[in-house]
């Protein structure tokens, strides 16, 4: 369940994407949008032709390298992630209690949703949240609309790991999720983040599938290292 991902990584490494001004893509895959975000990260969001129908893969670097990558299916479900900098890779448990739903998000403008994944480092984890469609945005050309979402995660014993709430954006025609503004607390810690997408750049533009971060790269970072978990609470960063 974790090879588009791990396969993804031995095809682009950290090293690869550092030494070159732009990144490399696997074969047999095409990218359709590069995302400049605030955090000081670039994200690259393609697909690949040996992918079952609407599955999306994407990948994020700082400004040292390759630091995820990740697939989601055409409902934006978790389907695998691996992280390089922990090591920790985990895949979707098939049989959701409630799945993820892009679908009923934009019809209905709220989606619940009852999961588990798997990791052979850290077990398996049981995510229940909440997605609520609140408005339009236009960002760099790009309409999106902008959602406000909680998440939970707990572990095998029950043990809450983290919890997060704050708002994202969701893409209906590339059917994806793109960060923002997230409040993380653990039960020693939190954390407020801000990823949100600043410039997107498509095929043929300048910075397309740039390896390079634009944004945030000279602000004061946190210290804090926020829980191991996807972009976002769909799909932005399993």
């Amino acid at each position: 369940m974790l090879r588009p991902a791990l396969a993804l990584l031995c095809l682009a490494s950290p090293a690869a994407a550092q030494d070159a001004p732009t990144f490399s893509l696997p074969k047999g895959c095409t990218a359709y949008v590069t995302v400049q975000m605030l955090s000081c990260t670039v994200s690259h969001l393609f697909t690949c032709t040996g992918d079952p129908a609407g599955y999306q893969r994407r990948v994020d670097l700082d400004q040292n390298g390759l630091v995820y990558a990740g697939t989601i299916d055409a409902e934006t479900q978790w389907i695998s992630s691996f992280r390089p900098v922990s090591g920790v890779e985990d895949a979707l448990d098939p049989g959701a209690a409630d799945p993820a739903s892009l679908a009923t998000l934009l019809a209905t403008k709220v989606d619940t949703y009852d999961f588990t994944t798997t990791s052979p480092q850290v077990g398996t984890t049981h995510f229940v949240g909440e997605d609520r469609l609140i408005g339009k945005v236009v960002i760099d050309g790009v309409t999106l609309d902008r959602t406000q979402y909680h998440i939970t995660a707990t572990g095998p014993d029950g043990t809450e790991l983290w919890r997060s709430e704050g708002n994202e954006f969701v893409n209906a025609e590339w059917r994806t999720f793109l960060a923002g503004v997230s409040i993380v607390t653990t039960p020693t810690d939190s954390a407020t983040t801000d990823d949100s997408p600043m410039q997107f750049i498509f095929p043929g533009q300048p910075g397309f599938l740039s390896s390079q971060p634009k944004f945030g790269c000279g602000a004061i970072m946190s210290s804090y290292a926020a829980p191991a978990a996807p972009l976002l609470p769909k799909g932005a960063n399993p």
